[in-house]
């Protein structure tokens, strides 16, 4: 919740995977007051420099980029897509990453502010710079060496991508095809009810009967380390908190020959 002197920033983080772009979608129409950031060149490092397709942004980088939005410290930044908030949560989780607790996604997107009736605007805003501060990243991400942890420390292992991804029956993106063994399938997707998260006591008896509890570490990941972050914040309103990021996800995964793929519906072995 938003002190009362926290400043509103509105973020349009809407991204495509391909085709689409999200800077034309925003100049196409959104909410008013909103600014737009691009996943790519703001909420990710090049992955030339980093593990998987969207490795962590520098905390210079992430500071940069938030100080051109509008954020100040004080403010109250609400993040928005078109995508369930498969897009947002990045930056729910990059922001809470960075030390900026004051942070939420627009549950339904800008899909239920249009059903809503509220205004659309393809106007951009007259935004002042910022002065957001990122402060040093704490222990929420695990690199490659997720399976050790979850071998030796009993975690959990989330895979949130979509289930025929998880099964490895196709891989439309990355190196090849299966998931991290070990892992249980919890595909991001299924945290929504007719396209708003479900309600925090059915989040938590999804993932309670997966397996997560409040005292068991618990690792997310996705393709490249984006919609692994709507798991987390699932997580966090099912009351389960502090489960980690694995950042650069099966795009980091497959790509490591010496890493073992696993197939099918179920975890697979460690």
């Amino acid at each position: 919740m938003a002190s009362k002197t926290a400043e509103l920033c509105i973020v349009d983080v809407r991204w495509y995977l391909s085709g689409k772009r999200g800077d034309a979608a925003y100049e196409s129409g959104h909410i008013p007051g909103a600014v737009f950031v691009d996943l790519d060149h703001a909420l990710a490092s090049d992955p030339k420099i980093g593990p998987g397709r969207h490795p962590l942004p520098a905390r210079e980088t992430f500071e940069n980029a938030m100080r051109e939005a509008g954020v100040r410290d004080p403010s109250f930044v609400v993040a928005y897509d078109d995508a369930g908030g498969s897009i947002a949560a990045r930056l729910w989780w990059l922001l809470r990453h960075f030390g900026h607790s004051e942070t939420a996604v627009l549950d339904g997107g800008i899909d239920a502010w249009k059903k809503a009736g509220f205004e659309i605007t393809s106007t951009a805003p007259r935004i002042a710079r910022g002065d957001f501060h990122a402060r040093d990243a704490h222990g929420d991400f695990v690199d490659h060496e997720v399976e050790k942890r979850a071998l030796g420390r009993g975690a959990l292992v989330l895979d949130a991508r979509a289930r025929e991804r998880y099964r490895g029956d196709a891989e439309p993106v990355d190196a090849r095809p299966g998931h991290v063994p070990g892992a249980v399938s919890a595909p991001w997707s299924e945290n929504l009810e007719n396209g708003i998260f479900a309600c925090p006591g059915d989040l938590a008896k999804k993932y309670e009967a997966l397996g997560a509890t409040k005292d068991r570490e618990i690792i997310a990941y996705c393709g490249s380390g984006v919609t692994a972050c709507h798991d987390l914040l699932a997580l966090e309103l099912a009351g389960i908190h502090g489960a980690k990021l694995y950042e650069g996800s099966w795009s980091d995964w497959a790509k490591r020959d010496e890493l073992a793929a696993a197939k099918g519906d179920a975890p697979g072995r460690l």
